[in-house]
């Protein structure tokens, strides 16, 4: 079935669902829609903790502010990009006020901010531990206020449409109808979130499959750094606990790291110690459980914080550690470091535009220069926040330029059912076990290497499965996933030196001159 919208928005977190908002608010006759695979809310937004970065007291400055996140970005930061963003921040902090996001406050009536590892201040506004779960509510909430505004829930997108370097549009999935439709739009965003899932470990939800930069790739955008995959130091070790994060904050507030013994170890590693960068912190937590032959390490609050600061400044934590028999109040919690940010991805603008004309990328799935090398903790929903602003403007600006051009119907040979969905599972558990091993923290020339060799195979596999049987959304997202891998690989390989979260121990030093690493599709 064929439809058409003004404005195609792909994604539902806070990039697309703020975008949408601002959109409406500056085209209230233009028709926009929102698609997304999974329920409206379901987003690496939903589930974020900490909180997002903003300069809000006098003890703090713009420029405080900015050399954290390029000192964090590790020499690759674009610096105008920087200013930008987090000059705009109180700005952008003050529409989630209006909209309704009750940001916590201490007993003083001020703002709670947060300290969080990088920040040289306090600076983290957050709704306690379920920041990204209020701010999603609140904008969802709002969203279905507005007339011009629809939204289809279930339906995943499979490919964009693009003829001569112009996107027209997307084919997408309805799961629920096993149908695909073509909807031609004016323009196009990608605001599909990260790509944890090619991890074995990793805090991102389920939906992370990287499908936006695996369409923006074949679509003929450039790629970049995609090697710089934050891993968060802290995620919850249960065998029955899943992707469970435990925020950064929480070492902002007093909680150490310690072995499985209860010695601290983080004074071995950094000045900062259990407040140093997150991709320190990572690598030594890592090289503590290479050493130890652990499996996790502890984090401690409950030795530093009474039970009700605890059970006031993480209730969310609190109450799903408990659901694993764990009470923070009385007992460390096991901790391992998960595949969290990525801080690479589709080469765009402030305002999302991509070397694809209509086509935008906005969100964890852009790379605009902001995080570098790595990502300085709570800047990635403040990137979002900023980013859906300025495309919305650039959007409005530029309306009278866009039309709607229709394109032929999905074309998918004999495809049929397949009886062996084994192949899918089978592929999609390989894949991740293979990046968790070969591609993770610590990476070397030889892993690398032989990485890239299986992500061919597994390509082969996964597009001969594609082309000739029915198409639904795990092969769509298995395809995605393993594309997003081999190009991760592929930068990963081009890097020649440790920088960020990228560490080689073939090549254990920085280069002289820092560089972006690049990836195109040949044609």
């Amino acid at each position: 079935m064929k439809f058409k919208t003004d404005f195609l928005i792909i994604g539902s977190g806070i990039s697309g669902l703020s975008l949408a908002y601002y959109l409406s608010k500056l085209a209230p006759d233009e028709k926009i829609l929102i698609i997304t695979k999974e329920k409206l809310h379901e987003s690496n937004t939903y589930h974020a903790q900490g909180g997002i970065a903003c300069v809000w007291n006098n003890n703090d400055n713009f420029e405080k502010h900015i050399q954290d996140t390029l000192i964090a970005g590790d020499g690759l930061g674009d610096e105008n990009i920087i200013r930008k963003i987090i000059n705009q921040a109180p700005e952008r902090i003050n529409d989630l006020i209006t909209l309704g996001v009750e940001f916590t406050r201490n007993h003083e009536g001020e703002y709670d901010l947060g300290q969080e590892g990088g920040h040289s201040e306090r600076r983290i506004l957050h709704v306690n531990d379920q920041t990204g779960q209020s701010i999603e509510q609140i904008l969802i909430n709002n969203i279905k206020k507005l007339n011009n505004i629809e939204f289809n829930e279930r339906w995943c997108a499979v490919n964009l449409y693009v003829k001569n370097l112009k996107c027209n549009g997307a084919y997408v999935l309805e799961q629920d109808t096993e149908e695909i439709h073509n909807i031609a739009a004016k323009a196009t965003i990608l605001a599909t979130g990260g790509a944890g899932k090619i991890y074995l470990y990793t805090t991102n939800p389920d939906i992370a499959s990287g499908d936006g930069i695996a369409m923006a790739y074949r679509a003929g955008t450039m790629i970049s750094n995609l090697e710089f995959y934050q891993f968060h130091p802290t995620c919850l070790y249960h065998p029955y606990a899943k992707n469970f994060l435990i925020t950064e904050a929480m070492r902002g507030e007093g909680a150490i790291l310690k072995d499985q013994k209860g010695n601290p170890f983080m004074e071995k590693y950094h000045p900062l110690k259990d407040l140093a960068p997150r991709d320190i912190v990572s690598r030594a937590i890592d090289s503590e459980l290479k050493k130890s032959g652990d499996d996790y390490v502890f984090l401690d609050i409950a030795s530093y914080k009474d039970s009700n600061f605890i059970k006031e400044h993480f209730p969310g934590i609190y109450e799903k550690c408990l659901e694993f028999n764990i009470n923070i109040t009385e007992e460390s919690i096991p901790v391992v470091p998960a595949a969290h940010y990525l801080c690479g991805g589709v080469m765009a603008g402030l305002n999302g535009t991509t070397e694809v004309k209509d086509l935008y990328v906005i969100g964890e799935s852009a790379c605009t220069g902001l995080h570098g090398a790595n990502r300085l903790a709570s800047n990635s929903l403040l990137e979002g926040l900023v980013c859906a602003y300025e495309c919305a403007n650039y959007l409005k600006k530029n309306i009278s330029s866009y039309k709607i051009k229709e394109f032929k119907e999905w074309e998918h040979g004999n495809a049929v059912p397949s009886s062996e969905a084994v192949v899918i599972t089978q592929n999609w558990d390989e894949i991740r076990m293979l990046m968790q091993n070969f591609v993770g923290i610590v990476r070397s020339d030889t892993r690398l290497k032989r990485a890239l060799k299986r992500m061919n195979i597994f390509s082969e596999e996964i597009d001969y499965y594609y082309w000739n049987y029915k198409i639904e959304k795990n092969l769509i997202e298995l395809r995605n996933l393993s594309m997003v891998a081999e190009i991760l690989i592929r930068c990963a390989l081009s890097r020649k030196e440790s920088r960020g979260t990228h560490f080689n121990e073939n090549h254990p030093e920085k280069l002289e001159l820092a560089r972006n690493s690049y990836i195109k599709r040949p044609w």
